[in-house]
């Protein structure tokens, strides 16, 4: 019943990108430039998203900025990074040598951040195949709150970037009452697709001295605990929004956890904490998916894209 290759099985779209397979490495886990060219060979992969940069050097938070927890982790890096200019300058060129579809994540802590980011990404290589906008930032021109727990400010973000030609994603935050009303305000802003999702809101408190363990306080949680809030996320948007491209993050370690994710609709998957417990995972999940399409005679991976939507599929 296969008529396409094995390996074009696996041949994925998000909007009108196209990817030799959809899983990628998702951003502020695999660096900034071509760190895991020593385990991967990168150019295999989907995409690889870069670390989130600003128009300008970032120190990020206080240490520590790591915690381990029983089903993942909390991370407060606080998106250190050397900004756009000396990324392009100084990391960029080994991540092109080594073949990988690149895509830059940037972040910002006002909308002209923002708007300076998208203006220096208009000069990137063709070897650069999308942006990443992190909306779930604070800004500090509304004390702090997050960009993305607000449709309106969501949309400002994603406007002031419209200066963008490339596929333009916009990376959501789970911390929200209404994610689809904040996806809606996102896609009428310019979004050409959405990344779903971010870290939750996470703590921990040392209790010999009373105070948190991280740095900063607060932080990110990643990891398998947030896989099925992720993969909720992916199905709500996918069912409001069933003609805008998702990418699912949230969780994934194996091929399993990425077709769940594509099955709740999303057209393809960044792989992040598991990273760090494994730098090869990635390859073994696009090995997994390859198996997969042929034990199952799937001769596109994207036949299976939203299948979890119909009450049939549900019931099965």
């Amino acid at each position: 019943m296969i008529s396409r290759s094995n390996s074009s099985a696996l041949e994925s779209k998000v909007g009108e990108l196209s990817l030799k397979n959809p899983v990628m490495l998702a951003s502020g886990t695999a660096g900034h430039s071509a760190e895991f060219s020593s385990f991967l060979n990168l150019s295999e992969l989907g995409a690889i998203v870069v670390k989130s940069l600003s128009p300008y050097p970032w120190k990020g938070n206080p240490a520590p900025r790591v915690h381990q927890t029983p089903s993942g982790m909390i991370n407060s890096v606080g998106l250190q990074g050397p900004g756009l200019e000396k990324w392009a300058e100084n990391e960029m060129p080994a991540l092109i040598e080594s073949g990988a579809a690149i895509i830059v994540s940037i972040w910002g802590r006002t909308i002209h951040d923002y708007t300076e980011a998208a203006d220096f990404c208009r000069e990137l290589p063709n070897e650069v195949i999308a942006i990443e906008v992190n909306v779930s930032c604070p800004n500090v021109e509304e004390r702090g709150a997050i960009f993305s727990h607000s449709a309106d400010m969501t949309k400002a973000v994603m406007e002031a970037t419209n200066t963008i030609s490339r596929p333009k994603w916009a990376k959501l935050s789970p911390n929200t009452s209404d994610l689809v009303e904040i996806a809606r305000a996102a896609v009428s802003g310019g979004a050409d697709a959405l990344t779903l999702v971010n870290t939750l809101l996470g703590m921990a408190i040392d209790i010999d001295k009373g105070k948190p363990v991280l740095g900063a306080g607060g932080g990110g949680l990643s990891g398998p605990a947030i896989r099925p809030v992720a993969v909720r996320s992916v199905f709500d948007v996918r069912s409001a929004l069933p003609d805008i491209p998702i990418v699912g993050v949230g969780g994934i370690s194996s091929h399993k956890h990425a077709l769940e994710f594509l099955m709740a609709g999303a057209n393809a998957v960044q792989i992040g904490t598991a990273n760090f417990a494994d730098p090869r995972v990635s390859k073994k999940i696009i090995k997994g998916l390859h198996q997969w399409c042929k034990r199952n005679s799937v001769e596109d991976i994207a036949s299976i894209v939203g299948k979890s939507q119909t009450s049939n599929n549900l019931d099965k």
